[in-house]
């Protein structure tokens, strides 16, 4: 078996489409509609066929409750691996992402946080090399 898709809810598809492109760089991989649904996901650009994220719009009271809950608790709605997270904070920030937390060394890896606009709290990660 494999990961081939995960999804994050958002409060808003096009502007969470505008910040996993423009700034974090991921790829659209699918947009496409049908009634009010909208599948919309994204790829990193080195792996297009590679494991989607799914930007799924949190129109269900349910999951709009589990979303603003996990951000309050500052849990991340996802994790993205870095080789360089000093760098990706960087290039990120330049970008104009918020930050809750820089680069920081805990037990084992490097981590950030930044909110992605759309009611989510993001974490890159990159593992000590031992």
């Amino acid at each position: 078996m494999k990961i081939k898709l995960t999804s994050v809810y958002v409060d808003d598809q096009e502007k969470a489409l505008r910040f996993y492109t423009d700034v974090l760089g991921f790829a659209k991989h699918a947009d496409f509609s049908q009634g009010p649904f909208r599948w919309l996901t994204v790829a990193a650009p080195e792996e297009p066929e590679g494991t989607q994220l799914q930007l799924a719009l949190n129109d269900d009271p349910a999951a709009r409750t589990y979303q603003q809950a996990m951000f309050q608790r500052g849990q991340p709605a996802a994790m993205f691996y870095s080789d360089d997270v000093e760098a990706d904070y960087e290039r990120i920030r330049a970008r104009g992402a918020e930050f809750t937390m820089p680069p920081t060394a805990v037990t084992g890896s490097t981590i950030a946080m930044l909110k992605d606009t759309c009611g989510n709290l993001v974490q890159l990660v990159q593992l000590a090399r031992w």
